[in-house]
């Protein structure tokens, strides 16, 4: 990138206004490119993470803490600075999700019972329909709650969850 701001500042130094235009543009598409992987990386935390809840039917501290950290992310990097729209739109998320399930089982598969399944047996496991509802209902929590609010939200949700209630009171 610093490539690009010196050839930009040499562009408008010279006049060369269309040839800044494009530069400024593929600094916009890098910028764009690089939120969407951030808020990919998280996605997948959180599918990993609802995959072992699934498997293990059991939620711990540490799993609360990665859910809830990573939708308090995705929220945060998604919305654009405008605070008005985002860079994922809350009916897109169908796709990322689909493209992310395969490689969060892969993931998945070196934690879930401490590494004893490979990653196809781990898929054949996985009910992978259900692992993407269950992400896209904490997904849209984002969209429906202040950051200060989230938390609150996220902790309901993961109360339903296998496992949920015993977290709740503590019981391991």
């Amino acid at each position: 990138m610093t490539q690009e701001l010196i050839d930009l500042r040499n562009s408008i130094l010279t006049g060369r206004y269309a040839d800044a235009l494009a530069i400024v543009d593929e600094l916009e598409g890098m910028s764009k490119q690089a939120i969407l992987r951030n808020i990919q990386a998280f996605l997948r935390i959180l599918l990993i993470h609802l995959i072992k809840n699934q498997v293990e039917q059991r939620l711990t501290n540490s799993w609360v803490a990665s859910i809830r950290n990573s939708l308090i992310e995705i929220k945060k990097v998604n919305l654009k600075e405008n605070k008005k729209s985002y860079y994922i739109n809350q009916d897109e998320w169908d796709s990322w999700l689909e493209d992310e399930i395969e490689l969060a089982i892969a993931d998945a598969s070196l934690e879930v019972l401490n590494g004893v399944y490979n990653e196809f047996q781990l898929a054949e496991m996985v009910d992978k329909n259900q692992v993407i509802s269950t992400a896209l209902k904490f997904i849209e929590l984002t969209y429906a709650h202040s950051i200060k609010e989230l938390p609150a939200a996220i902790a309901q949700l993961l109360i339903q969850l296998p496992g949920g209630e015993d977290w709740k009171l503590g019981k391991r």
